[in-house]
């Protein structure tokens, strides 16, 4: 973002992102000049006499930040009133709007920044991979490193609010040193019952044995019930299955309703396949059946089937 820009719009409904970009104008201005007053206003609680007074140049050449959020909720008086200040802004004066980005109040928008304001677009992730990518800037952001697997635990076991996922991150990276791995983001996140099903399945059918372990006996330890530890064997199986099959002619869509997971899990569950075979597959699917009889009553101890059922699962992944 240029230092101190006259005019900012930021353009986004992720509030995480657009606190950020309006924390990042203000902080811009404040180099230059740490006393700077800042008015964060809402639409509500403005009339036109007021934002003309917040904006209107300083007898005493004191320096400004105003920041209105919510621009696309302006009445027609007061949008009016924007566009005529940003005709001819105030040198002292630092203007930051947010916006949704709909088609609510465009007309201001495409003012703002036809008149040259610096736009910041603030598109929370929407896929899976986006939010990987999220946490792995976040922990880069401060200096430190995640692995990839790791990433996925943590996004796996937060869920999709971003600033639930910030917030995750920002305890990790306190109470953590060193690279963060999976067996971390396991110590705090390890509670919730189907990431770490999901985390069990995945290092199973990608042959990763002693971590599929590890993790299997972190969920068994926090109380995650065998039979959804099993049902995401099963789900992870059925998903080998599907991506390993010939896919001409069959759309991304079609394939992961088969698979039944979101289109965004086809890339890796692609490279899951890798390696497979259809003996391969066909064992590790009688394996879960198997498991799943043993764990509803035909067999006496879950927790020894669940284990049998990794061992199994990874190692039919080599099966020719």
């Amino acid at each position: 973002m240029p230092a101190a820009a006259p005019v900012t719009v930021i353009v986004g409904t992720e509030e995480l992102l657009v606190d950020r970009a309006v924390a990042a104008a203000v902080a811009a201005v404040r180099e230059t000049d740490p006393d700077v007053d800042v008015h964060d206003l809402m639409p509500a609680q403005v009339g036109p006499s007021t934002l003309v007074e917040v904006t209107s140049p300083s007898l005493f050449g004191d320096r400004r930040v105003v920041v209105l959020r919510s621009a696309h909720d302006l009445t027609k008086d007061l949008a009016a009133t924007v566009t005529d200040y940003l005709k001819a802004p105030a040198d002292d004066v630092h203007l930051v709007l947010t916006h949704a980005g709909g088609a609510k109040g465009k007309a201001l928008l495409q003012t703002a920044v036809k008149a040259g304001a610096h736009r910041v677009d603030c598109k929370g992730p929407t896929k899976g991979p986006e939010r990987v990518a999220f946490v792995k800037g976040e922990f880069s952001a401060a200096g430190r490193q995640i692995t990839s697997d790791a990433a996925q635990a943590l996004v796996d076991a937060v869920g999709t609010e971003l600033r639930e996922i910030a917030a995750a991150c920002t305890q990790l990276i306190a109470d953590t040193e060193g690279r963060v791995d999976a067996a971390a983001v396991a110590r705090y996140h390890s509670g919730k019952a189907e990431a770490s099903g999901f985390s069990v399945a995945d290092r199973a059918v990608e042959g990763r044995l002693p971590e599929a372990l590890e993790q299997l006996r972190w969920s068994l330890a926090v109380g995650t019930a065998p039979v959804l530890i099993n049902s995401a064997l099963a789900g992870a199986v059925r998903g080998i299955a599907v991506a390993s099959q010939p896919q001409r002619g069959t759309s991304e869509a079609e394939l992961a309703k088969r698979a039944k997971v979101p289109p965004w899990k086809m890339r890796t569950l692609r490279q899951q396949a890798r390696g497979w075979s259809p003996a391969g597959i066909t064992r590790a699917m009688s394996v879960v059946a198997e498991t799943d009889a043993l764990i509803k009553g035909a067999g006496r101890d879950p927790e020894y089937a669940l284990e049998r059922a990794v061992i199994e699962i990874a190692r039919a992944r080599g099966t020719r």
